[in-house]
């Protein structure tokens, strides 16, 4: 399988050869699915809380005597059945991280990737070669690539300062490290955007 590189001006200058064993084999729905799940239960912060009975102010004392007054027999106002009572099942602060094998997160993002390349939404490009960070040039660069006005990945080798700079007041366009990447990052914008040497990387 063959994709086409391209330059900071659009142009084709050269081809990366990509292994049909990681990037042409079939797009494993399920297992995206199963890696999105995860990486979304990841982020969850799982601070809900509810107070119960018992931690509810107040329902020290019993509000009426248990017989003889023909009402229902209570022993507390902060019941959960009374109106500024304690909640019964209720969410509690807990963990919601869990950790899929490592194989398969790592063909997750192979099939990820696949279906990108399918879809034309992968983009590679040469190299980022600035001097300065400056936000013009990156938005001549995702001009030039037919990229600027959609969501984008840019993925880099290793962190560089100048192209985050450069990127990072441009409205839904996110820089990382091809270290960082993951079926989750990979599905979420348009288009991704990755330099030769960080493909190299990845493969």
């Amino acid at each position: 399988m063959d994709i086409p590189v391209y330059n900071k001006i659009g142009e084709k200058i050269d081809s990366i050869q990509l292994e049909d064993e990681k990037f042409g084999g079939p797009v494993r729905e399920t297992l995206l699915r199963d890696a999105v799940i995860m990486y979304e239960a990841n982020k969850r912060q799982g601070t809900a809380c509810t107070k119960t009975r018992g931690e509810v102010a107040g329902g020290g004392r019993k509000p009426w005597v248990q017989k003889h007054t023909g009402r229902a027999r209570a022993g507390s106002i902060r019941s959960p059945l009374w109106k500024g009572g304690g909640v019964a099942f209720g969410p509690r602060p807990r963990d919601y991280s869990y950790a899929i094998p490592k194989k398969a997160r790592k063909k997750a993002l192979f099939s990820a990737l696949a279906s990108r390349i399918r879809d034309n939404e992968l983009v590679v490009m040469n190299e980022f070669d600035f001097d300065a960070p400056k936000t013009k040039n990156m938005v001549g660069i995702l001009k030039a690539l037919g990229i600027l006005g959609e969501s984008c990945l840019i993925v880099m080798p290793k962190a560089d300062k100048m192209v985050w700079k450069s990127a990072r007041n441009i409205p839904s366009v996110k820089v990382m490290t091809s270290a960082d990447l993951n079926a989750y990052e990979v599905l979420k914008p348009k288009k991704i955007l990755l330099t030769k040497e960080a493909l190299h990387t990845i493969k």
